[in-house]
C-alpha cells in the first residue's frame, strides 16, 4: 500500500464525489477477467484485496482507489513466424505470391486464433483523490499508466453523472532551472537535502546525458557540466529526514521510501489486516500531504492562469 512513485494530477476543479457514491460509480466498472479473444481487460478492485467489497478506501477527505489491467501476452514474433508458415503454405500449394493486403489479413486472423492460447498478465495501479488540497496521486513512474488510470477514473465518474478534470502541475519556476540551482548550492529549500545521485543533460533536450551515482555534486567536474550549460534533469533529495526520493523535470516523485525515522511513529501491530491497511493509509497521506505542498512550494508554487 505504500506508493513508491507519485505521479501528480492539480485537480481543476472540486472533487464533489463523497465515499458512497465514489465506490458507486466505481462498481459499475468493476474489473473483469479478460475474455478468450480480448487483447485487455481494465476495471477497478478493492483496494484492501479481493475479499474486500468497497471499490474506494476513504480516510477524512483522502480516498483511495485500486485499477487492475490484464492482457494476454501474444509476442510478435509467435505471430510472425505462424505468418511465415502460412505464406510459405500458400505459396507452394497456390505458385503465387501472397501480396501486402493478403498478409494483413492473414496476420489479423492468426492472431484471433492464437490470442487464447496466450498467457495473461496482471498489473494494478494505486491512486488517491486529495479532496482538500485538490490532486489526484496515482503510485506509476509511466505517464502511460497514469493516463490509462484517470482516463478510466473519468470515465467511470461520468457514466455516474459527474466527470473529473485534471492537469499536470505547472510551477512558477521551471523545475531544470530550479534543480540546476540547488546542484550549484545556491537557495536549497528548507528541510531538503540533496542526494549523490542526479542526471544532467543540454539545455536544448538533444544534446549529451551525463548520470551521476555517488558523486559529490559540488565536485569540480560536476560543477564544470553546470558552467557548460548543463541542466539538472532529475535529483535525489531527501525531505526532513522523513522521505527520500528522486525528483524529475517532470515534477514526478521515483523511487520513493519512507524512512526508518518515519515509520518509527507508526501505529503497527494490529491484529486485523484492514485496520492495520486503515491506519497507514491514513498516516501516509497525511505525510505525503504536507511533503508535496512543500515540494511545490520550492519550485515557486503553481503558476495560477487568471480566467480571460
Amino acid at each position: 500500500m505504500w506508493f513508491k512513485n507519485l505521479y501528480l494530477f492539480r485537480l481543476t476543479q472540486p472533487f464533489t464525489f463523497e465515499h458512497d457514491a465514489l465506490n458507486e460509480a466505481l462498481a459499475a466498472d468493476a474489473f473483469q477477467p479478460v475474455g478468450k479473444v480480448t487483447p485487455f481487460s481494465y476495471g477497478w478492485t478493492p483496494p484492501l484485496g479481493r475479499r474486500a467489497d468497497q471499490f474506494c478506501h476513504t480516510v477524512g477527505v483522502y480516498s483511495m482507489v485500486c485499477a487492475q489491467k490484464e492482457e494476454r501476452v501474444l509476442p510478435a514474433a509467435v505471430v510472425n513466424e505462424h505468418l511465415a508458415e502460412k505464406v510459405e503454405q500458400i505459396e507452394a500449394a497456390e505458385a503465387r505470391p501472397v501480396r501486402r493486403k493478403e498478409r494483413l489479413q492473414l496476420k489479423e486472423e492468426l492472431t484471433m486464433t492464437l490470442l487464447p492460447q496466450a498467457f495473461t498478465r496482471s498489473t494494478r495501479t494505486w491512486a488517491y483523490v486529495d479532496r482538500k488540497a485538490g490532486w489526484l496521486v496515482v503510485d506509476v513512474s509511466s505517464a502511460t499508466r497514469a493516463e490509462d488510470l484517470i482516463t478510466q477514473l473519468r470515465a467511470s465518474l461520468e457514466e455516474a453523472g459527474g466527470t473529473i478534470t485534471a492537469r499536470l502541475p505547472d510551477t512558477e519556476a521551471s523545475p531544470r532551472v530550479q534543480m540546476t540551482r540547488w546542484l550549484r548550492g545556491e537557495g536549497i529549500p528548507a528541510g531538503f537535502e540533496l542526494g549523490e545521485e542526479y542526471e544532467l543533460q543540454d539545455a536544448d533536450k538533444e544534446g549529451g546525458i551525463v548520470r551521476c551515482r555517488r558523486q559529490d555534486p559540488f565536485s569540480d567536474e560536476i560543477q564544470a557540466h553546470l558552467d557548460a550549460g548543463k541542466q539538472v534533469t532529475k535529483l535525489a533529495m531527501s525531505w526532513r529526514e522523513r522521505l527520500e526520493f528522486i525528483v524529475g523535470e517532470d515534477l514526478t516523485v521515483k523511487r520513493l521510501r519512507f524512512t526508518d525515522t518515519l515509520k518509527q511513529e507508526l501505529d503497527s501491530g494490529h491484529e486485523d489486516p484492514a485496520v492495520q491497511f486503515d491506519s497507514d493509509f491514513a498516516f501516509m497521506t497525511l505525510e505525503l500531504s504536507k511533503f508535496i505542498e512543500e515540494l511545490i512550494a520550492a519550485f515557486g508554487g503553481e503558476n495560477v492562469v487568471e480566467p480571460v
